[in-house]
């Protein structure tokens, strides 16, 4: 397995001969204005996901009609695991080459990411390497779900709005984000102080960060919950979803909390699914290319 810095030199070392190629063809110079758009997500590999992704290009292609899109995952595992199934989806660094190639100047891209985490930090080193190059004219990404105080107040409203109707206000919410080490993680625990300002029955929990489970365990004991709906707060209800989450394993929160005495009613729809969520990563790609009007 390579460590992430020889992934990164070698991904570095594509570029400049990459560019090399470009600058030879005389890429960039008089060259006629392009602008292109990619769509950049983790990805998953569960067919029932797509319809999250289904919805974003939609809207991407509904409220800028006139900007071809193109899309690209950051996980190597889940294209690996498309590609044995025949479907092929390209790393950022492959998008952008391949858009270089079609002669585009310039690329809003826009990261369908919740947290400015890791993975968006990989994307923004690659999106930095295309910068340095000059490989096009102009190069820009859109900020991720939250990034802003203003985007938790819209990402809380989303939240409320999303709650399925039937639920109770003495039932509770818990929320699962993934999680991370990465400083921004942060933004998890922001967003769950806000919501409980809203809804003190409201909860998110992590798979991989904080809050864990066992902190919402305690709110729950807290607030004398009896039941619970369970929603992922992930742009696709993918497999964290549908087994950290939903799943019939003894370590699923599905298992432990239904162990702890609380009904659970699960809910399989990715926070890409719903209009609100989508709006904000639009608004997002709006901004990016506002940057190109001149």
């Amino acid at each position: 397995m390579f460590s992430k810095k020889i992934v990164s030199t070698l991904i570095f070392t594509m570029i400049l001969l990459f560019s090399s190629v470009v600058f030879a063809s005389g890429h960039g110079s008089d060259q006629a204005k392009k602008v292109g758009i990619l769509l950049v997500a983790f990805g998953s590999s569960e067919a029932s996901a797509q319809v999250s992704f289904d919805n974003i290009d939609m809207k991407v292609k509904k409220a800028f009609p006139n900007i071809p899109v193109r899309w690209s995952y950051t996980s190597h595992i889940i294209r690996k695991k498309l590609a044995k199934s025949g479907k092929y989806l390209d790393s950022p660094e492959v998008a952008l080459a391949k858009m270089a190639d079609e002669k585009f100047t310039h690329v809003a891209i826009q990261s369908l990411h919740t947290i400015r985490g890791a993975e968006f930090e990989d994307l923004s080193n690659t999106i930095a390497g295309f910068k340095l190059m000059g490989v096009f004219q102009e190069i820009q990404v859109g900020q991720p779900l939250l990034a802003s105080q203003e985007d938790i107040e819209k990402t809380v409203n989303a939240i409320l709005g999303s709650i399925p109707a039937e639920r109770e206000a003495s039932e509770a919410v818990v929320l699962m984000g993934h999680g991370t080490h990465h400083p921004a993680n942060a933004f998890y625990s922001a967003l769950a102080y806000q919501l409980q300002l809203r809804d003190a029955n409201i909860m998110v929990g992590t798979v991989e960060g904080y809050p864990e489970l066992d902190t919402v365990q305690k709110q729950l004991v807290k607030n004398n919950i009896k039941t619970t709906y369970l929603m992922p707060f992930m742009s696709v209800a993918g497999d964290h979803a549908k087994n950290d989450m939903a799943g019939d394993e003894d370590d699923s929160w599905k298992s432990i909390l239904s162990k702890a005495g609380y009904e659970c009613k699960p809910v399989l729809k990715g926070t890409a699914e719903y209009d609100s969520f989508a709006k904000i990563w639009v608004s997002h790609l709006g901004e990016t290319l506002s940057h190109f009007e001149h």
